[in-house]
């Protein structure tokens, strides 16, 4: 694919769905083999990252993460073959961004227990990272009665003879214990939160894990936010801690198939992405000094 039909395809996405100015490599931005779009009304940096410019340097990406946080800017490392594969929830992320999505009031759904067939095709239909295995599976559903409130036609036609709308998901591993600082915990890992394509169900997540709090009683959650697209603040607003930023994941990428598998140093064509945010939700300590 031409270098150049990457960046004229995120321009017509903009174009077609937002009247955003665009700046391309401002001046003063980090030095970099790839592209930078810039949207100033949102703050917003997209960090157009082609296949064919190798980067060697483990922490590359981290770097450019820090500098932009310098400046009070929001970056995101746009992979290209995450915008070949996963173009559509690409686009649905960065309507968001946009303030472009279509809303739904969390006190509008109810919180159900779903199955792994249910998760696994949410998650690949909803969420850039592949699916995993979780104990326990919560979906945010919609009811017919109001289906009033969604302007999309095509999801009320595919939804229309349904008596809910499944709007978003959280899995959660099970309990392990931890030892921290001399205390025993029962810490879960939420591993996965995803609303549906288009869609931010407002308040979403946190219902979800009010119900997952009041079945399971943890002592702590923990999870991870991916450092490509995300600074994790959003989950700080919730009442998670920030603990620390990961080392930078290695993968094999296939150029030609646009597929990325996890991969080490002996890797051939290895890339590097940001690595991810940890954040810990402290349950027990909250309830001991209530």
């Amino acid at each position: 694919m031409p270098l150049q039909k990457f960046i004229i395809d995120i321009h017509n996405f903009t174009a077609q769905y937002s009247d955003l100015v665009i700046e391309e490599n401002p001046v003063g931005f980090p030095d970099t083999p790839f592209s930078y779009l810039y949207f100033p009304e949102k703050k917003l940096v997209l960090h157009c990252v082609f296949l064919e410019n190798a980067i060697d340097v483990s922490t590359f990406f981290q770097k450019i993460s820090q500098l932009f946080a310098q400046k009070d800017l929001r970056v995101i490392h746009l992979w290209e073959d995450i915008w070949q594969t996963k173009r559509s929830i690409v686009e649905s992320r960065l309507m968001s961004l946009f303030g472009k999505s279509e809303t739904i009031p969390a006190r509008l759904t109810q919180v159900q227990r779903i199955d792994k067939p249910t998760m696994d095709k949410f998650l690949i239909n909803n969420h850039l990272q592949s699916k995993v295995n979780a104990k326990l599976k919560y979906g945010l559903f919609l009811p017919s009665r109001y289906f009033r409130v969604i302007q999309n036609e095509r999801v009320l036609q595919e939804n229309i003879n349904k008596e809910a709308f499944l709007v978003a998901i959280a899995s959660f591993s099970n309990a392990k214990k931890i030892i921290r600082e001399g205390q025993e915990y029962r810490s879960y890992e939420l591993i996965r939160f995803a609303n549906y394509k288009g869609f931010t169900v407002v308040g979403g997540l946190n219902k979800l894990l009010k119900m997952f709090i009041d079945e399971q009683a943890p002592d702590d959650i923990m999870t991870y936010a991916d450092a490509d697209w995300s600074d994790g603040t959003n989950y700080e607003k919730i009442g998670f801690e920030r603990i620390e930023l990961t080392s930078p994941l290695t993968f094999e990428l296939d150029n030609e198939t646009f597929t990325r598998k996890l991969g080490d140093e002996n890797s051939k064509n290895k890339i590097y992405n940001s690595g991810n945010w940890k954040f810990l939700m402290k349950l027990k300590d909250d309830a001991e000094t209530e």
